[in-house]
């Protein structure tokens, strides 16, 4: 088929007929399929299943010999902080392990940089109209964060390195109220973009006109290559100190798509002082972690190449689904001139865009056939997303199967938003 763009008016329309008679096949088709999250499958929630066992009565405690039954280990009992720490090169003492949501981390520092500011400094909100940047598309759970908080969203235009960063320079270094930036550096949810050295280097160059900015550095992503080995991207905190910005970094990681979604491990990770502080601050906060869950996650994976070794088997789940978006796409929309897309890495998404105009449609229609995808603006700030062509394609939840089905209508659904875009 030739361009939509070369076909005439008589052309587009017969075109259109079709495909509306192929869309009214799949509604009655009464399907119900789900794409709206990047949620592991039951295939890969079954990998950790002996997790469920690896603990026996009288394996309680850890290498420190800390009761993991009882109260204490506030940061992390040490060989779930060895296994972050060697994942993400760093020194355990620059790691704070969490609970099962690094989103629920994030939450937490925002609100107390903005209730009680940033080691010891002003609150945010006494300082007047705080600001984050945020590199979009994104994810748009960062978005939420700063809605709840009512921190005003600036999106930055993110290219294939990263994110526009003379924007990011030039706006960080002149406003004193903006306090943050979003930052998914590795397989980017949902682009998949991962971030240049370039690019990194010169976060870590920053020179933010407020001294208590802070880049949130959520390296969700940091295992989760779709092949055998990972991209690698620079150490952000070793660039931030040699830079003379020790503490501008946070960086976050988390077991969530790597064991149980629902009951993983997760860092926090920054410098040494950072570090020093938030652990007083947690004194406040807590008497301890779950230790029994970070005992069995270290009696499962061992160590760091444990959970390289595991990911692999991830990868071979995951393959064959990001595949099948890609090979269906190029076989259902290349050539036409209607659509591009992303064909990640790693991570869990496809950044999808179509025609201005039409990601709406084309969500809408595609719930009309029983295709649930996230809603069109979401990887936007405040879910406005100027072109209204972004639409974010979660892959690895449904069975090959559904999945196709899901593909399938999504691409009928492109195809006739598009032929009504051009006949107007």
């Amino acid at each position: 088929m030739k361009p939509y763009a070369q076909m005439s008016a008589a052309e587009l329309s017969a075109l259109k007929n079709e495909l509306e008679s192929a869309f009214s096949k799949h509604k009655a088709s009464g399907k119900k399929l789900n794409m709206t999250r990047g949620v592991p499958s039951d295939e890969q929630l079954a990998l950790c299943n002996e997790m469920l066992t690896c603990l026996t009565a009288d394996d309680y405690k850890s290498a420190n010999g800390t009761d993991c039954r009882n109260y204490g280990g506030l940061d992390g009992i040490p060989e779930v902080k060895k296994i972050f720490a060697d994942l993400l090169d760093l020194t355990p003492d620059e790691v704070i392990v969490g609970g099962n949501s690094s989103l629920a981390l994030m939450f937490d520092n925002v609100s107390v940089n903005v209730s009680h500011g940033v080691r010891d400094g002003k609150p945010w909100q006494s300082q007047g109209q705080v600001k984050f940047l945020c590199p979009s598309p994104g994810y748009d759970r960062h978005f939420t964060i700063c809605n709840y908080f009512h921190i005003d969203m600036i999106p930055v235009a993110m290219g294939e390195d990263g994110p526009d960063m003379d924007t990011v320079e030039k706006l960080v270094s002149s406003d004193p109220m903006i306090k943050g930036i979003w930052c998914v550096p590795k397989y980017s949810n949902p682009t998949g973009i991962v971030y240049s050295e370039e690019t990194v280097k010169r976060f870590a160059k920053l020179k933010p006109a407020a001294d208590d900015f802070r880049i949130y550095w959520d390296n969700a992503y940091a295992f989760h290559g779709l092949g055998s080995s990972n991209e690698e991207i620079p150490n952000i905190i070793r660039l931030c100190e040699e830079a003379g910005n020790p503490n501008m970094a946070y960086v976050f990681s988390s077991f969530s798509k790597v064991s149980f979604a629902g009951a993983s491990i997760t860092c926090m990770a920054s410098s040494k002082s950072n570090c020093e502080y938030i652990k007083k601050r947690l004194t406040a906060q807590t008497i301890g972690p779950d230790k029994l869950n970070q005992l069995r996650h270290a009696r499962f994976f061992k160590d760091a190449q444990g959970v390289k070794t595991h990911m692999v088997k991830h990868a071979a789940v995951l393959q064959p689904k990001f595949k099948l978006v890609s090979d269906t796409l190029k076989r259902e929309l290349d050539g036409l001139g209607i659509a591009k897309w992303t064909e990640p890495s790693g991570g869990y998404f496809v950044s999808f865009d179509s025609l201005e105009g039409c990601a709406k449609r084309i969500v809408a229609l595609c719930a009309e056939a029983g295709v649930a995808l996230t809603p069109a603006g979401a990887t936007y700030p405040n879910g406005s997303d100027p072109k209204d062509s972004n639409i974010r394609i979660a892959p690895t939840c449904p069975p090959l199967t559904e999945l196709g089905e899901a593909l399938d209508i999504f691409c009928v659904a492109v195809k006739l938003a598009s032929a009504e875009k051009y006949l107007g």
